[in-house]
């Protein structure tokens, strides 16, 4: 009777050790963590710091209707200063530190292209708003993005110079980045295809005297420029030079500049009559309209890079709707992303992004006037 008293008494204890050890079937609770990567130092912040206004903005809206089934969602903001290893570094924290399942970032291409195996190896998806190199496109299953790759952009390009402004052959100034040089290379795919010839320049960020490649740009008797150009900060130090050298040629830009209002104002002259190509804004767009509202209410200006930022104002909206419908989870949602965003409505309209990753919208045709971007006719 001891012995069979004994064995009562050791699996009550088992059974109570057992109780106290085992996890609540219930679900779980506390703010969702969405990880964000942006260019917060350097000269991209110009870029980041309006992006991390528009995710307070956006997060604000989710969470005063609810958040996800009464869960909050929680921003862990990194600043991947728009190089790899600062982003590769972010992203290892986030994924390691903060255990986030989804992360939004980066904008620029060479920091979301370092982000990716780190996110990849933790099975964490980045859905980004703003990356665009051609590099991109299908790259993981743990990547997508709601902002379209840079050869549409490349390809407008290349049409309105060769067939609508008879433009044979190109000297392209291209900085050294991700960004910069896909840009670059998608319109000398474009436009030799075409029957034209590129000649590529390619410098360092940190050049700081652009004269000497402005006067050797110059020199080549091309019927054309290409500025490509990672931020506006370089841009404007290319613009400066033309300027001074008294050099108004038949100019092409990246979609980086016309985005942005100092560049635009301050050298209006420069730039009146360049072409360039973005990805369309539709002021008509109520979802779009309320965001510039919300952003000129919240901080006294306009919304910048407003191409951008139409994606920007999505990019949380989106991830929003994906965990709703798979749950919180990196593995799901990534797989949610290439086959269920279809006619997705937001800021930037119809929202469809495909298998490879990348969404299904393009670049339009521009040309700027008195300090302003018009649809090219």
């Amino acid at each position: 009777m001891k012995i069979i008293g004994y064995i009562v008494i050791l699996a009550l204890i088992v059974w109570g050790v057992m109780s106290v050890v085992k996890k609540p079937a219930t679900t779980e609770t506390g703010p969702i963590k969405i990880g964000i990567l942006a260019p917060l130092t350097g000269d991209a912040a110009a870029y980041g710091e309006p992006a991390l206004n528009i995710y307070k903005l956006t997060i604000k809206e989710i969470n005063d209707a609810g958040g996800v089934d009464g869960r909050m969602l929680e921003l862990v903001v990194e600043d991947d200063k728009c190089t790899g290893g600062p982003a590769t570094s972010a992203t290892q924290k986030l994924v390691n530190v903060d255990k986030v399942q989804v992360i939004v970032g980066g904008i620029c291409s060479g920091a979301t292209l370092a982000a990716i195996p780190v996110a990849e190896t933790g099975k964490v998806v980045i859905l980004s708003p703003g990356a665009s190199s051609p590099d991109l496109t299908g790259k993981s299953s743990f990547f997508a993005r709601n902002y379209p790759g840079d050869s549409a952009q490349g390809k407008v390009l290349a049409d309105v110079a060769y067939n609508k402004q008879n433009v044979k052959s190109i000297y392209v100034l291209a900085e050294q980045t991700d960004y910069a040089k896909g840009v670059a290379k998608a319109l000398e795919s474009s436009f030799v295809a075409l029957g034209g010839k590129v000649t590529i320049e390619e410098y360092p960020s940190n050049t700081t005297d652009m004269r000497p490649l402005v006067t050797k740009a110059k020199a080549a008797g091309t019927d054309a420029l290409m500025l490509s150009v990672q931020t506006p900060a370089t841009g404007q130090k290319i613009l400066k030079a033309m300027r001074d050298l008294k050099w108004k040629p038949k100019l092409f830009i990246g979609d980086v500049m016309p985005g942005d209002p100092e560049t635009m104002s301050t050298y209006k002259d420069v730039l009146e009559g360049a072409f360039t190509a973005e990805v369309g804004t539709d002021l008509e767009n109520p979802i779009f309209k309320r965001a510039l509202e919300a952003y000129k209410t919240a901080y006294g200006v306009d919304m910048p890079f407003q191409s951008y930022g139409q994606t920007e104002w999505d990019a949380l909206f989106i991830i929003r709707d994906g965990i709703k419908a798979v749950g919180y989870d990196g593995t799901k949602l990534a797989d949610w992303l290439h086959t269920s965003v279809k006619g997705w409505q937001g800021a930037a309209g119809s929202v469809t992004i495909g298998a490879d990753g990348d969404p299904l919208v393009g670049h339009r045709a521009e040309i700027i006037k008195n300090g302003k971007t018009e649809v090219l006719k």
